[in-house]
């Protein structure tokens, strides 16, 4: 086939079959290989899609500059875009980024801005803020801003969508990705449910991202930092469709890097980390699934980008981004719980009880905190150690609620959980955790249950 010029060649990727990695499981599972773009990721699709937008509006004129905040991919999307029609660019990326990617936009001409991952995205210090200060400041500069653009989402609507419907002769029944700006989940969800209402959207999400408890629960938590690249959020962009996400899965960062090097050695996909978020969900998904259904799971970026990274056997091992020989789920610790202890029903009180009635619940179960439960929801606990400050201080405990001592609830996660997943929400703050096993129902899980049960697990694990 022959293009005119590079942008041409932006699009029309192919579905590649999995084979080793979807071995025993029922569904057809393929994977959209965005990774084959000429800039090397799904990026390079909105790249085009912004600027041919801004030309059109006369917003971007010739000479002019380019202003972005990018993880990397986007910025090397729009840079493809720069080189063809003449364009200055500058882009801000946080320092989490892979020295491959940066290295990458200074190839292209870029300007590269290095800011702090760890911060607000109002703080002034953020990328976000950089760029808008500086596309605010630069004579002719356009801040093309993917977080809030509709090209985003519409990009994916007239060409991802479509060519995933047609490779698939429309058999597709399920679609999984990554969510970051939310432009290829929301304008691929939109036109497959067009064509058909019941094909299921599954968004894949990177613990400490937000994405997660607004789907799942509709509350916002406090965004943590996550490494995996390209995907999360710590805000909610405008481009981002929440109502079209059918389910999500919380994606730890080792399950997501480990399943990338496993896309490379058993598969042949040299992707990234996100990729491997991406197919962890899809393949813990597809083991609900029957052999009619069709999943396609978007591959967003290459390996290339990573080599020093998740490619990197050192940097694997300083993080502890091992591969687990005691691969537990919550469920899997919930079953054992109940198998070394007689089991009992969630202790758990309201917010108007009296705190003192709470206290001899503790004393009773012989536990050290408590879930606070409205109307079949979690929204507070209180904790022994909390208690006993507020007696120090004096506090008529006989006469307080449970809501004026309670506070935050307890972190929720799924059955299908992984331990490192569950492990991460411990904390000295909050020493457990709640596990939803029905629509109103929880469990509850601490530090001391997780280590027993893969205490055991290890055990009964047969020698090498």
């Amino acid at each position: 086939m022959l293009y005119e010029n590079i942008l041409e060649a932006v699009g029309d990727t192919p579905l590649i079959r999995l084979n080793r990695l979807a071995k025993g499981l029922k569904p057809r599972i393929y994977v959209k290989a965005e990774f084959l773009n000429p800039g090397g990721s799904v990026k390079d699709r909105i790249g085009v899609a912004m600027i041919d937008e801004a030309e059109r509006k006369g917003l971007l004129k010739p000479g002019g500059t380019i202003v972005e905040g990018t993880s990397g991919n986007t910025g090397i999307g729009l840079a493809l875009v720069a080189a063809l029609r003449g364009y200055k660019l500058v882009f801000t990326i946080t320092d989490k980024q892979s020295r491959e990617k940066i290295n990458l936009l200074k190839a292209l001409g870029a300007e590269v801005i290095v800011c702090p991952t760890n911060v607000e995205p109002a703080d002034p210090r953020s990328y976000y803020s950089i760029a808008a200060k500086l596309a605010a400041e630069i004579p002719g500069a356009y801040h093309p801003n993917q977080y809030d653009n509709p090209e985003n989402p519409k990009a994916h609507y007239r060409s991802t969508g479509p060519e995933l419907w047609r490779d698939t002769e429309g058999r597709i029944t399920h679609f999984v990705a990554g969510m970051g700006t939310g432009g290829t989940v929301s304008g691929v969800a939109k036109y497959l449910k067009e064509q058909n209402p019941k094909v299921k959207i599954i968004g894949a999400d990177p613990i400490g991202s937000l994405y997660y408890e607004k789907i799942k629960f509709d509350r916002v938590g406090r965004a943590k930092p996550y490494v995996v690249e390209g995907i999360g959020e710590d805000l909610f962009p405008s481009t981002m469709d929440l109502k079209c996400v059918d389910e999500v899965l919380q994606v730890c960062d080792r399950d997501s890097f480990v399943v990338a090097r496993k896309l490379a050695r058993l598969e042949g996909l040299f992707v990234g980390g996100s990729g491997g978020t991406a197919v962890w969900a899809g393949l813990e998904y597809a083991k609900r699934l029957t052999g009619k259904d069709f999943m396609v799971i978007l591959l967003p970026d290459t390996g290339m980008r990573y080599l020093s990274k998740i490619y990197n056997d050192e940097w694997m091992r300083e993080n502890q981004y091992f591969e687990s020989t005691v691969p537990l789920k919550a469920a899997d610790v919930l079953a054992a719980k109940a198998g070394f202890a007689r089991a009992k029903v969630l202790a758990a009180v309201g917010p108007t009880d009296s705190l003192f009635s709470a206290m001899a619940v503790m004393r009773k179960r012989d536990i050290s905190q408590l879930p606070v439960f409205e109307k079949g929801r979690p929204v507070g606990a209180i904790h022994e150690d909390e208690i006993l400050d507020l007696m120090l201080k004096g506090r008529p405990i006989k006469k307080m609620i449970v809501r004026e001592a309670m506070g935050r609830p307890l972190p929720v996660v799924e059955p299908q959980a992984r331990i490192e997943a569950v492990l991460r929400h411990i904390s000295p703050e909050r020493p457990a955790v709640l596990v939803k096993t029905g629509k109103s129902s929880y469990d509850i899980l601490t530090k001391y249950d997780v280590l027993t049960a893969v205490s055991r697990a290890s055990e009964e694990e047969p020698a090498h």
